[in-house]
């Protein structure tokens, strides 16, 4: 596994994106676990994000894409809206222990 962050550096209802070893992820935590997925929208394959670390829509509830405004539920990557309905981002498996949230690429 590979360490991606410490673990307060991911708060609770924070989304943060990260590139490691060349490849752009996006973490968030969510009623404290966390989530981490590629950052790719499966309808385009471009990175999701309208600015640095902004992944999550208004209510803060699901993970949106700037482009077209496709919505991904946080908790299974699932696109609920948009013309990517029914496609999943790619998730990564992760852990989170003492020393922080380790991915597992």
């Amino acid at each position: 596994m590979k360490f991606l962050c410490a673990g307060d550096a991911l708060g609770e209802g924070q989304s943060r994106g990260f590139l490691l070893e060349g490849r752009k992820l996006l973490a968030i935590r969510k009623d404290d676990r966390v989530f981490v997925y590629r950052n790719v929208c499966p309808h385009l394959g471009i990175p999701l994000e309208w600015q640095p670390d902004r992944f999550l829509d208004a209510s803060g509830s699901l993970i949106q894409c700037a482009t077209h405004g496709a919505l991904f539920l946080i908790d299974s990557g699932e696109c609920v809206a948009g013309p990517c309905a029914g496609e999943h981002l790619p998730r990564i498996a992760c852990r989170e222990d003492g020393a922080g949230i380790w991915v597992d690429l």
